[in-house]
C-alpha cells in the first residue's frame, strides 16, 4: 500500500484546506473544538451540513448518483483529517453514515427519492430507534410490537437511549410484526415520522450531566407499510447492513490522531509527578506512545475498509475489529486527557463547553468563569461521554464474540 501523497492529492488537500479556511466560522471552530463527546451542538452541526452540502460534500462517501463524491480513498482520508485539524464540528451520523446506505441497498425507488434528498439537506433528521429496555446488546430479543392493520403497522411499545429523539423528525427503528422459534425472525426495519400522534419522548441524563439520548414511548403509533424498509419479517438483514457502517464506516484515527497530538502539546506544559514535564515523565509517555502506535494501526485497518466501501462493498466483519479499536483508543486517550488537565480536569463547567445535548439543573457562574483552559474544562465531560464507546453500537464483548466465530471460525 503506497502511503506517499501525489501532486494530485496534495492539490485536493490544499483545496481543502482552503474551503475550510473560508467557511468555517469562529462560532463553528469553537463549536467542533468544545465537543464534548461524538456529537456536535446540533445547531452547529446542522449549519455545518448547510455549508458542506452547498460544495457538494456533505456525503462523500454516498454513491455519485446519490450526491456523494467520486473521491479516491486517499482524498476521503485528507478531508477527514483536515476537517478535524481546522476543528470542524461533527456531523450527526444517524442519517448520512448509517441510514443512507441500508436506503441506497434495500429501499424502493419512492423511497429513496423521498429520504436521500432531504437528508442531504438536513430536512429529514434521523434518529435511531433499536435499543429497548430488554433488548441491548442482545438486539435480537426486542420486543416492541407492530400489529398488521391495513395498509399500516400499529406499533406499541418503548426504545431507549436514542440520541437526539427531541430533534429527530424521523426515526429508523426494529419492530417485532411475528414471532418465531429464531428471534432474528420476524423484526421489520421501519422509518417513522415524529410528530405521528401517539410518541412521548423522555429525555435521559448522562454522567456528563447532557441530555442528549432519551426514552420513547409509542402508544398504537400508526406506521405506514410504505415505509417498511426491505421486506416485513427480514429487518434483521438490513439492521446487520447498517450496523456495519455505524461500527465502522467511516474513519476514526484522524481524530484520535489529532487528540493524542493535541495531548502531547498540553502535556508539553504540565507539571509531571517527580518535576520537570509531564510529557517527560516515563509513565505518561510510554501510555501516550502506545495509544499513538495502536492509532496508526488503526489507520491502515481503516484504510483497507474505506478501499471497500469505495468499491461498493460493506465493511463486513471487520466493523466489528474497526469498532473495538476505535472505541477502546479515544477512552485510553481521554484518561489521558484527564491525566493532563489535572486538578483542573476535577471541576463540572459544562458552560465552557458545546455540548452535544442541554445540560439540566446547571447553574454556571454569573461571570462565566472558567477554572483552567478550555481544554481543562472539556476534559472530564469527554471522559464521562467516553465511557459509553465501548457499549453503544454493539458492546465491544459482542463484537469479540462477532469475530470470534465469523473471522476466526471459533
Amino acid at each position: 500500500m503506497d502511503l506517499t501523497f501525489s501532486a494530485a492529492d496534495i492539490a485536493f488537500r490544499d483545496e481543502v484546506r482552503e474551503f475550510l479556511n473560508d467557511k468555517l466560522t469562529p462560532e463553528l471552530r469553537r463549536a467542533g473544538r468544545l465537543m464534548t463527546s461524538v456529537y456536535a451542538d446540533h445547531e452547529a452541526s446542522m449549519e455545518w451540513q448547510r455549508i458542506l452540502h452547498e460544495r457538494g460534500w456533505a456525503a462523500p462517501a454516498w454513491p455519485v448518483e446519490h450526491g456523494g463524491c467520486d473521491w479516491s480513498l486517499t482524498q476521503h482520508y485528507i478531508f477527514s483529517r483536515e476537517s478535524q485539524l481546522a476543528g470542524a464540528p461533527s456531523l450527526s451520523p444517524m442519517g448520512i453514515r448509517m441510514v443512507a446506505h441500508a436506503l441506497v441497498k434495500f429501499a424502493t425507488d419512492e423511497q429513496k427519492k423521498f429520504f436521500l434528498p432531504r437528508i442531504l439537506t438536513g430536512e429529514v433528521f434521523f434518529c435511531q430507534g433499536y435499543s429497548e429496555p430488554e433488548a441491548g446488546s442482545d438486539l435480537a430479543a426486542l420486543s416492541m410490537a407492530a400489529v398488521d392493520d391495513g395498509d399500516d403497522l400499529v406499533c406499541t411499545g418503548s426504545k431507549i437511549w436514542t440520541t437526539h429523539a427531541r430533534e429527530a423528525n424521523w426515526m429508523f427503528a426494529l419492530v417485532r410484526t411475528s414471532k418465531s422459534a429464531k428471534k432474528q425472525q420476524g423484526i421489520t426495519f421501519v422509518l417513522i415520522d415524529m410528530t405521528s400522534p401517539g410518541i412521548q419522548i423522555r429525555p435521559l441524563v448522562m454522567t456528563s450531566g447532557e441530555e442528549v439520548q432519551n426514552q420513547v414511548f409509542f402508544d398504537e403509533v400508526r406506521v405506514p407499510k410504505a415505509n417498511v424498509l426491505g421486506k416485513i419479517d427480514e429487518g434483521w438483514t438490513v439492521a446487520k447492513y447498517l450496523l456495519e457502517f455505524e461500527r465502522g464506516g467511516g474513519a476514526s484515527s484522524p481524530a484520535l490522531q489529532v487528540m493524542a497530538d493535541e495531548i502531547a502539546t498540553v502535556a508539553a506544559d504540565q507539571p509531571g509527578p517527580a518535576g520537570g514535564r509531564l510529557l517527560d515523565d516515563p509513565a505518561f509517555a510510554k501510555k501516550l506512545a502506545d495509544a499513538r502506535i495502536r492509532t496508526e494501526v488503526l489507520e491502515i485497518l481503516e484504510y483497507r475498509v474505506l478501499a471497500a466501501v469505495a468499491e461498493g462493498k460493506n465493511p463486513g466483519v471487520a466493523s466489528s475489529m474497526l469498532k473495538v479499536i476505535a472505541t477502546e483508543l479515544s477512552q485510553t486517550l481521554t484518561e489521558l486527557a484527564m491525566e493532563a488537565a489535572g486538578p483542573r480536569g476535577r471541576v463540572y463547567q459544562p458552560h465552557a463547553t458545546y455540548p452535544g445535548g442541554p445540560v439540566t439543573e446547571y447553574e454556571p457562574p454569573a461571570d462565566d468563569y472558567i477554572s483552567g483552559e478550555e481544554w481543562q474544562a472539556v476534559a472530564p465531560l469527554r471522559y464521562f461521554n467516553d465511557r459509553a464507546g465501548s457499549i453503544y453500537a454493539g458492546s465491544n464483548e459482542i463484537q469479540r464474540n462477532i469475530l470470534a466465530k465469523a473471522a476466526l471460525g471459533l
